[in-house]
């Protein structure tokens, strides 16, 4: 029983994250499955709940992931993705890097999996799932706060309300991404022009807490090379290009 609610879950979600939720019937859902549709209701008493339980999932293991990185030094974790990395203990660090760290996560992910991003942040979908939706904005929000609320007690940011700069942080990243004036058929998903995205991304967020992009390693790609994913931006310092090992890493 609980492998076939697991491959309809699986279903759900790709089907989710190809045609939006309303291409998540239960009649798509079930032959994605290869099951019957009686069997779905088996599971799921309604489609509400089928993709009520397909957003809860798929919005926890995002937001565990940029909590995980968050919470640790970027030398600790320098892959959220690794194992352990979501059981990962709260350590030190620099906020800001870790701000940094978590906003080029989370714009390499909402890149790579366009369709998906779109229907967790903002596509149209069941009440229910609003309701979901709201939870899962306020979890990157609270997440970012507590980085900007240490950097400003660290004296890394100027003083600010951490919750306004989360909120228009939070905002922000999702407009561009996968907003309604976003630049999403424009957006690559993967390689070095993604990266370039994922750098303005993270010196649009530095300059958003009052950091500068520049002194942090991130500045405009037209001002130095772009790092390559996985590398971390080391402060005062530009990273190398692929292929060349940078002086250091944070």
């Amino acid at each position: 029983m609980a492998a076939a609610r697991e491959r309809l879950i699986v279903a759900a979600t790709d089907l989710v994250a190809d045609a939006g939720w309303a291409g998540a019937s239960v009649t798509a859902v079930a032959a994605a499955a290869d099951m019957s549709v009686g069997s779905v209701y088996q599971h799921f008493p309604s489609k509400s709940a089928l993709v009520v339980e397909v957003f809860r999932r798929a919005a926890d293991r995002e937001a565990t992931l940029i909590s995980a990185l968050a919470a640790v030094s970027t030398a600790a974790v320098p892959d959220a993705t690794a194992p352990g990395a979501a059981e990962a203990p709260a350590a030190g660090g620099d906020p800001v890097d870790r701000l940094v760290q978590a906003v080029a996560l989370f714009t390499r992910r909402a890149l790579a999996r366009r369709g998906l991003a779109y229907a967790l942040l903002v596509a149209p979908s069941d009440p229910a799932v609003e309701a979901e939706r709201l939870d899962f904005r306020r979890r990157y929000r609270d997440v970012f706060a507590a980085l900007v609320r240490e950097g400003v007690e660290a004296g890394s940011l100027p003083a600010q309300d951490p919750m306004v700069a989360a909120a228009a942080l939070t905002g922000a990243i999702g407009e561009v991404l996968v907003g309604p004036v976003s630049m999403t058929e424009e957006l690559p998903r993967g390689g070095r022009e993604a990266e370039r995205v994922v750098r303005e991304v993270v010196a649009m967020a530095l300059r958003c807490v009052g950091a500068c992009p520049v002194e942090r390693g991130w500045p405009s790609f037209s001002a130095g090379p772009v790092p390559v994913a996985g590398q971390v931006a080391v402060a005062g310092q530009v990273p190398a290009p692929a292929g060349r090992p940078p002086g250091g890493t944070g």
